[in-house]
């Protein structure tokens, strides 16, 4: 049976040397690049287009970088000997990411860190932490 890695990725540098790694160290799995769409980061829509349009607008924006990113992945992949689908679902980063991998028997994550600390960490809550905690699998964070 093939081990299956995700790697959640958001286009930062973080979850770019997160995929690096777990190419390097999991060269034997299989990988799966999460990009989670996260409504509520749409912000709010200009005054001359109704919210539907800008919600429409945003998110085909989104899996549009969302594609562009699995291309260069797919690249990265194709570096390393490895094999790589990418998946785009929609929710909240953390709870997208545990089910993600209860649903598809993920064996393993690998999730880069943004580094937060001290107050923005305590207000804006970190997604890595939260993975770690309720994950039903290792996961490991990249810094």
């Amino acid at each position: 049976m093939a081990h299956t890695v995700l790697v959640p990725t958001d286009g930062s540098p973080q979850s770019r040397e997160a995929i690096e790694y777990a190419m390097r160290e999991f060269s034997d799995a299989e990988f799966v690049a999460l990009t989670v769409l996260n409504p509520t980061e749409m912000g709010a829509g200009g005054t001359e287009m109704g919210m539907a349009s800008y919600a429409d607008e945003w998110m085909d924006a989104e899996e549009e970088r969302a594609e562009k990113r699995f291309e260069e992945l797919g690249t990265l992949a194709a570096e390393h000997g490895v094999t790589l689908d990418g998946e785009t679902i929609i929710g909240r980063p953390a709870r997208a990411i545990v089910d993600y991998a209860e649903e598809h028997d993920i064996d393993q994550i690998v999730m880069g860190s943004h580094g937060r600390d001290g107050v923005s960490r305590i207000l804006l809550g970190s997604v890595a932490e939260t993975v770690v905690r309720r994950s039903p699998c290792p996961v490991t964070v990249v810094r």
